[in-house]
């Protein structure tokens, strides 16, 4: 993505503000969003991985269960 950042100064050169064109705004917005849907599905998929429990462990729980 190339971006094409115009700047607004300050009487001292400080840069006060960012003007980019409408189509690159548009581009990086986008962008963000789609990190968002990456972060979203990694921490579902983390969470989903919490929960998992190994086979082994989870047939000794069932039988456990039958037992009671």
């Amino acid at each position: 993505m190339n971006v094409h950042p115009e700047y607004i100064v300050d009487e001292n050169s400080n840069k006060k503000s960012v003007v980019i064109p409408f189509s690159e705004w548009k581009e990086i917005v986008e962008e963000i969003e789609e990190l968002e849907d990456i972060r979203a599905y990694d921490r579902a998929k983390q969470e989903v991985a919490d929960e998992l429990v190994p086979f082994d462990e989870a047939v000794k729980e069932i039988r456990a269960r039958k037992l009671e």
